[in-house]
């Protein structure tokens, strides 16, 4: 879930940060070139004042001090462009140059210059020019017009080059983005701990309900902090739990009590069928019937204990030798298999699991015992050991009748047993048994068809423990 929210509210911050960095961004670039035009309109509107006093278009009559006037113009229009380095001049209306620096400056016949002097004749200062920003080459014109009696007789043009603008316009924008930059990154570590914040008592509710749903009923949510609602969340999920547990552990109770007194009662009335049978004629069919009827009904007891104490027992896992431990299950069930007929072959190269090795064993003996029941004469049974990344399996595979695809879907499940199967002894709870065994240590159970015919059951274990490590680092508690 952090993976999904985090980008969210990063590109939201973004989005937002560039929100208010372009505008700022625009303005410091149009605050920088204002600055230029009102520097720039000061410094026409001095040369103005100086060339006012200067004599009409040459030919006219002047006087000495007219001449000293447009020395003195001359002069600091030179000097303004050795200086600065601005292209500036006076020029008369038939375009023709009162003073101006370089000498070698004239109005051209058009662009920018030429427009800004044609609009200085209607007895109003040039436009302000458009934005130059820092990756064009723009320059800055400026004209003012110098009025005499009411009249325009000359204009005085500026033309000023950017690269000093636009490099302290470029200062400004990395100014801003090492200010966003910095931004983003307290924004994003805001993020991490927000979302760090938000997120923790979900994963700690996660990882509990993961825990629940393998068969640690214990593990309950220890307080992670986080907003007020998931801590709230978090004490009603551990009194849900509280309930579950209290629900399934009142069930396996009634069942391991009910199973433990009916054996009793079951027992006693055993042996009166039995000395019944001694007062009854040989052979006699119903009493063999009851007889078998009551064996079966004390296994299907013993199945149920055996059941009620498996989903109920915790599970002592340790780093075990699976192929030692399968070897020495096939070993002991090699008797039973040759009484019947069917040979039993195991390949179990040394190889390791995660696995409580009572039940495991207990596990096999169920799979083991099913597969040799269920295969007929002159067949074989094959377990086979095998490592698959992280975890370790145990493949029984037998040559039997089999199961359809619908029974398939069913088998493991408690009392189920296929409709061909029913005269073979059996309560239907072993390989229910066997599952409640090996979820216990975070093993399972798997069915499927082993051709040509016959059935592959597969016992998985992981290959590393899930539950040796320290709890906390899943902010996990049992109580």
């Amino acid at each position: 879930m952090r993976t999904r929210l985090l980008p969210l509210l990063i590109v939201l911050m973004a989005a937002v940060l560039l929100a208010l960095g372009v505008p700022l961004a625009v303005s410091v670039a149009r605050a920088e070139q204002q600055k230029v035009v009102v520097d720039r309109i000061d410094d026409t509107a001095r040369f103005a004042a100086l060339a006012q006093f200067v004599t009409d278009a040459p030919g006219g009559s002047r006087t000495t001090s007219t001449d000293e006037r447009l020395e003195t113009l001359q002069a600091e229009l030179t000097s303004y462009y050795e200086v600065y380095g601005i292209q500036a001049g006076v020029f008369y209306r038939n375009h023709i140059p009162m003073a101006n620096a370089p000498t070698t400056w004239f109005l051209p016949q058009s662009g920018e210059v030429r427009a800004a002097f044609d609009e200085a004749l209607l007895s109003r200062r040039s436009h302000d020019p458009q934005q130059v920003w820092p990756w064009e080459q723009g320059r800055l014109v400026v004209a003012s017009p110098v009025i005499r009696d009411g009249d325009v007789v000359a204009v005085v043009v500026t033309d000023s080059p950017t690269d000093s603008m636009r490099s302290r316009t470029l200062n400004g924008w990395l100014l801003i983005g090492a200010g966003e930059i910095a931004a983003m990154l307290l924004a994003v570590g805001a993020a991490l701990r927000l979302t760090g914040w938000v997120l923790r008592p979900v994963r700690v509710l996660d990882a509990t309900t993961h825990d629940i749903a393998t068969g640690r009923l214990k593990s309950r949510v220890a307080p992670a902090g986080g907003p007020p609602e998931l801590r709230r969340l978090a004490r009603s999920f551990n009194e849900m739990a509280d309930h579950v547990e209290d629900v399934l552990e009142q069930q396996r109770a009634f069942v391991a009590d009910a199973s433990h007194q009916l054996r009793n009662p079951l027992s006693a009335l055993l042996l009166r069928i039995e000395l019944l049978a001694l007062e009854l004629p040989e052979g006699n069919e119903e009493i063999a019937s009851v007889q078998a009827e009551g064996k079966r009904l004390a296994r299907v007891l013993d199945d149920l204990l055996d059941l009620a104490l498996a989903e109920h027992s915790d599970a002592h896992l340790e780093v075990t030798d699976i192929g030692a431990l399968a070897a020495e299950r096939v070993a002991a069930w090699a008797p039973t298999a040759d009484a019947k007929g069917v040979t039993l072959a195991g390949d179990c190269p040394p190889t390791t699991g995660w696995a409580d090795p009572v039940a495991l064993s207990s596990a096999l003996d169920a799979v083991i015992d099913n597969a040799v029941k269920f295969t007929p004469e002159g067949e074989t049974v094959e377990v086979t050991v095998a490592s698959t990344g992280d975890s370790t399996t145990v493949v029984v595979s037998d040559n039997g009748p089999g199961l359809t695809d619908e029974e398939l879907s069913r088998v493991g499940d408690r009392f189920w047993r296929s409709g061909r199967h029913q005269n073979v002894k059996g309560s239907g709870l072993g390989l229910s048994i066997c599952r409640a065994l090996l979820a216990a240590g975070d093993g399972s159970i798997s069915f499927g068809h082993h051709e040509p015919h016959g059935l592959t059951v597969t016992v998985t274990v992981p290959r590393t423990g899930t539950r040796n490590a320290p709890e906390d680092a899943y902010g996990l508690t049992d109580r």
